[in-house]
């Protein structure tokens, strides 16, 4: 397992000033807002970006997130699938390796939407493999279907595509109907990103991401969770991901330093590397 931070997590700041100050907290690893970088690239080049690279000396193994893909249709659909063929140009060209994919399945949902469910699902493998990317299915707590990691993984047992896996949320899964026996339909060949957050005083029922603390410091379950990544020897990265807006008035550099030893913390050490 391999501590990340999200740019996320510091919105309000910079993509430049985020590898800048999360570097300067000992965090070698960045979680990309596609936002950021995009924003970031309106006025410089994939060239300035590596060099920021190799100056923080840090890398962007995971970009978030990619959303309307699955059952959108007409200009919508048309629009989301560009954005996701550029998207995917960007992480060939930059190394990064993983792709968060939305399962933003609102409802009301029929047969015919399921199946073109696993048909997006299935072009958007292929199309990531031509790129050399993989795609980390995000099951989404509030989505009429795909809401709990247990469906998330037969949609993607279903797919059946080498570079389609799963992003597991920490916060969906505890707000959403998944259940901790769930995490044993997880492999280290199914699983292909985490996201740590936590909650603290929250009805699940009435949770929004804004809640969403520090790990360590509220209700998940997360220790069942790392449990389950040790055991099967889970060997990608672990990303702390909060999109709490008190969060994101913090300094990127002072978050950068509580962020990078909440995770470590919950890890279980300093520095936890495949065996």
């Amino acid at each position: 397992m391999k501590p990340a931070l999200s740019q996320i997590c510091s919105l309000n700041s910079p993509f430049e000033k985020d590898l800048e100050d999360y570097a300067a907290g000992q965090c070698d690893a960045i979680e990309v807002w596609l936002t950021k970088l995009e924003t970031y690239l309106e006025g410089h080049s994939l060239d300035d970006v590596r060099a920021l690279m190799a100056k923080h000396q840090v890398e962007l193994p995971v970009a978030s997130f990619q959303g309307g893909l699955l059952t959108s249709q007409g200009d919508a659909r048309r629009e989301a699938w560009s954005l996701f063929q550029r998207r995917l140009e960007l992480c060939r060209d930059l190394g990064i390796g993983t792709i968060v994919t939305a399962c933003d399945l609102v409802g009301p949902i029929n047969d015919q939407d399921i199946q073109r469910t696993y048909a997006s699902l299935n072009q958007a493998a292929q199309l990531a493999a031509d790129h050399h990317v993989r795609v980390a299915l995000e099951f989404q707590s509030r989505a009429a279907v795909g809401n709990n990691l247990l469906t998330a993984a037969g949609m993607v047992s279903h797919v059946n595509h080498p570079q389609l896996g799963i992003c597991l949320d920490a916060f969906h899964f505890y707000v959403g109907p998944s259940q901790t026996e769930d995490l044993t339909c997880l492999s280290n060949d199914n699983l292909f990103h985490v996201q740590l957050s936590d909650l603290a005083d929250t009805p699940r029922e009435f949770a929004t991401d804004a809640q969403r603390i520090l790990p360590g410091d509220g209700d998940i379950p997360l220790a069942a969770i790392v449990a389950r990544l040790a055991e099967i020897q889970y060997d990608g990265f672990v990303s702390i991901e909060l999109l709490n807006p008190h969060i994101w008035q913090v300094a990127a550099r002072q978050f950068g330093e509580i962020g990078m030893t909440a995770v470590r913390g919950m890890l279980g050490t300093a520095r936890m590397e495949p065996t």
